[in-house]
């Protein structure tokens, strides 16, 4: 199976994604939710469709500012349902609401979202997933590695030999401090 390094440069819909932001370190609780949701919402799909879909995401989840998103209602729910611009899927949409109230409970309990994956970095792959799974929905292991590896506390994001990994190794990302 090829890459990432090798489809995504050049390429209309994957080439910014590659080079400006997969594998980065990602420090804001707004943009380390946005991934979350999105991989969540990629599953079963192409992760074209998702970035082709990024912007309208962004604006039907406020921004992902996990305390607005939190407190998404019925009607809110609706809404995004209805919304032909993103992925109407009522499990994916339940679980990213569902997955910013535990957002919210981890920056109270560790300042932020970041505060609580550097309490638990470095763990393994498999650890990752069990903790995932016991405090968000719809994170498998292929949802939270992909999480995990595009914001920079997993390696494996880009190839050694991808011109972009030593513009990542340079900002020194979690799994390079491990």
């Amino acid at each position: 199976m090829p890459h990432y390094c090798d489809t995504a440069p050049g390429h209309e819909t994957h080439s910014v994604y590659h080079d400006t932001e997969y594998g980065f370190p990602v420090l804001d609780d707004n943009l380390l939710f946005e991934r979350l949701a999105l991989e969540i919402n990629q599953a079963g799909l192409s992760w074209a469709t998702v970035l082709k879909k990024r912007q309208a995401f962004w604006s039907a989840f406020q921004g992902y500012d996990p305390r607005i998103v939190s407190s998404f209602g019925a009607e809110d729910k609706d809404r995004l349902l209805r919304n032909r611009e993103i992925i109407r899927n009522k499990s994916k949409i339940d679980s990213v609401i569902y997955n910013a109230s535990i957002i919210c409970d981890f920056i109270t309990k560790f300042g932020s979202f970041t505060g609580w994956l550097e309490h638990h970095h470095p763990l393994e792959l498999d650890d990752w997933v069990a903790i995932f799974k016991k405090n968000f929905k719809f994170t498998g292991k292929e949802i939270t590695g992909e999480f995990l590896m595009s914001v920079g506390y997993l390696k494996g994001a880009h190839r050694e030999t991808c011109p972009i990994f030593s513009e990542i190794s340079r900002l020194k990302p979690p799994w390079m401090r491990a």
